[in-house]
């Protein structure tokens, strides 16, 4: 989803590679010899960040696990995965959670062959959001300190 983007890769950087970083991210690389019609050898990324839970406490949210369309179906992604699990499980996390679009069958079918539980349906949770003039007039409401 391309046209959904509004950050510029500055800020990305900006945010995921300084002293304290807002995110973390694992990346797929091939060797040179393999890279991608476009050149790249990059071919895939899991990008993370941590959250809390007050039932469970620390938990990692997986905001985005792509891998280039032509080098889907080799693993990439299961690789992936299994490393964003592996640092969860090393910073003592009690899950990992994501979200999936409703439409996005072959991703929602991939979490479930691995384990994943879909929670809309399990236990009827919503994802909410504030954002643009909503998340203005929520701040704006504020109590002044």
């Amino acid at each position: 989803m391309p046209d959904q983007v509004k950050i510029s890769h500055e800020e990305l950087e900006s945010s995921g590679f300084c002293e304290n970083p807002l995110f973390g991210c694992l990346v797929a690389e091939v060797p040179e010899e393999h890279k991608s019609k476009e050149g790249f050898t990059v071919v895939g990324y899991g990008l993370y960040f941590y959250t809390y839970s007050t039932w469970r406490g620390r938990a990692l949210h997986l905001e985005d696990l792509y891998v280039m369309p032509e080098f889907r179906g080799r693993g990439i992604g299961k690789s992936i995965l299994s490393k964003v699990a592996e640092v969860a499980k090393k910073m003592q996390c009690a899950r990992l959670q994501l979200s999936v679009l409703n439409w996005n069958t072959p991703s929602r079918d991939f979490y479930a062959a691995k384990g994943a539980q879909d929670l809309t349906a399990a236990e009827g949770w919503h994802l909410i959001r504030f954002d643009g003039q909503s998340l203005d007039n929520l701040a704006n409401d504020a109590p002044k300190d």
